[in-house]
């Protein structure tokens, strides 16, 4: 097949199956949203209207999903939309997709870790451990570094440079701790729902719906990292998108069951807190649990951010061995067989941003590069089915070009709903992509000419 995509084939184990690349979504997208931005967008976007928020989300995260899902399974790379983009349009849109996903990774990290130290704060104080201030928040809520934060990214990179083999058995430790708690403050406290909380159930009209749905749909991010991961999976074929519909379903259930109690005990107005869970059972007298659920969200959140740098990096990787960016990024270590280069510098980007900036605001940012991504995910879905249309697809979206089209379109719908701060944030970051590109990207990057084999 003429000019057909090369795989870029590596030749170190495959060490990730379906169980793992479920725990791996699973890890990735229970966490901050569910631990921490639940509680802030039903107070300051939907009301108990979150839910419905949370289902707008979850859709549009399927429909993505199964783009996804086609792509990866057609071209297993680790690197994602920057690989698909360069296979189906050039050098160019690949270049912006991928530097794109960098910064993605790079802010979600850091508003997961910024989340994280809500709940760290939270379990030391039951304990009579107060922590300066200064060192808990960033310079615009009068702090000077939120420390915990910052720690908490380094240990994890730590973690991702023992490599995937090892790594894993930590990540999927993690999520089981993540998702015990979960269940555990379902249990304790629907038993305190009282249905009045929920009226008015959209204090905020239909607008605070598709507002609180951009929020959230950051709580989704996280099946996209499956992508980056196709080098390390088993029979791609089936286990991604296996794992893309099962981590989704899993999560979409959990989120909705947390806001409908969350709201349900408490009014939303009050529940405009960082710890939102462990806030929740202590206003009903549960401190032992709080302290269960603090501990377990400090350990669980950790996941979050395994899975982000470890998607991060792989980016890097893929985009550094095709020259689009230093060739030393995509070097491997021989004996973890780990980007640790690329993993470091994500990390301790990842690091300044969670120390310095605020959780709702990188969460928007994140945001924004995520559904720019993803629309064009879905347009790639449509390019090479005309370009490439005897590519194996050993997974196709149903209904031909419907689902990508209505994925496009409500990506389309909630950047719409973002703020114009964080819209400026992102084309600063394009801004200095470009400059990367053109002072040295065009002229090192290899030129688009393989072959499937």
């Amino acid at each position: 097949m003429k000019n057909s995509p090369n795989l870029q084939k590596t030749e170190h184990e495959k060490t990730l199956g379906l169980f793992d690349l479920t725990i791996l979504g699973i890890g990735a997208i229970i966490g901050t949203g569910i631990l921490v931005l639940t509680g802030i967008v039903a107070a300051e976007d939907s009301g108990p209207g979150i839910v419905f928020s949370f289902l707008i989300a979850a859709l549009a995260s399927g429909l993505i999903g199964l783009c996804y899902a086609e792509l990866t399974t057609s071209l297993p790379n680790s690197g994602s939309a920057f690989f698909y983009a360069w296979v189906a349009i050039g050098k160019f849109v690949a270049f912006l997709a991928g530097w794109t996903l960098i910064g993605v990774y790079v802010t979600t990290t850091a508003t997961v870790a910024n989340g994280w130290t809500g709940y760290v704060q939270s379990f030391l104080e039951v304990l009579g451990i107060k922590l300066p201030h200064q060192f808990l928040v960033n310079p615009a809520a009068g702090g000077y570094v939120n420390l915990p934060a910052v720690l908490m990214i380094i240990l994890m990179t730590i973690v991702l440079t023992r490599g995937t083999s090892e790594s894993k058995w930590v990540n999927n430790f993690l999520v089981g701790v993540k998702l015990f708690i979960i269940l555990l403050f379902i249990v304790v406290s629907v038993w305190h729902v009282n249905p009045a909380n929920w009226h008015p159930f959209l204090p905020y009209g239909y607008k605070g719906i598709f507002t609180g749905a951009s929020a959230v749909f950051f709580s989704f991010l996280g099946f996209d990292a499956l992508a980056t991961s196709a080098e390390d999976a088993k029979d791609v074929g089936h286990t991604i998108p296996r794992a893309i519909v099962l981590c989704l379903t899993i999560s979409t259930a959990l989120y909705i069951l947390v806001s409908l109690v969350m709201t349900g005990v408490l009014p939303y107005k009050k529940l405009n807190v960082s710890e939102a869970m462990s806030y929740v059972l202590l206003s009903q007298g549960h401190d032992v649990v709080a302290e269960i659920v603090s501990l377990g969200a400090v350990l669980g959140i950790m996941a979050v951010v395994f899975a982000f740098i470890y998607a991060g990096s792989n980016i890097l990787k893929s985009m550094s061995r095709s020259r689009f960016l230093p060739k030393g990024l995509a070097t491997v270590n021989s004996k973890t067989q780990s980007p640790n280069r690329a993993i470091w510098l994500v990390g301790l980007a990842s690091a300044v941003f969670a120390g310095e900036f605020d959780l709702h605001y990188l969460a928007l940012i994140a945001n924004i590069g995520s559904l720019m991504v993803f629309m064009l995910i879905s347009l790639i879905v449509i390019i090479l089915r005309y370009r490439y249309p005897e590519l194996k697809r050993p997974f196709v979206v149903p209904y031909g070009k419907i689902l990508p089209v209505l994925s496009i379109l409500i990506c389309l719908v909630l950047l719409v709903s973002i703020s114009v701060k964080a819209w400026l944030t992102y084309l600063i970051w394009i801004v200095l992509g470009l400059i990367v590109y053109f002072s040295y990207s065009l002229r090192h990057a290899d030129e688009f000419n393989f072959t499937e084999d």
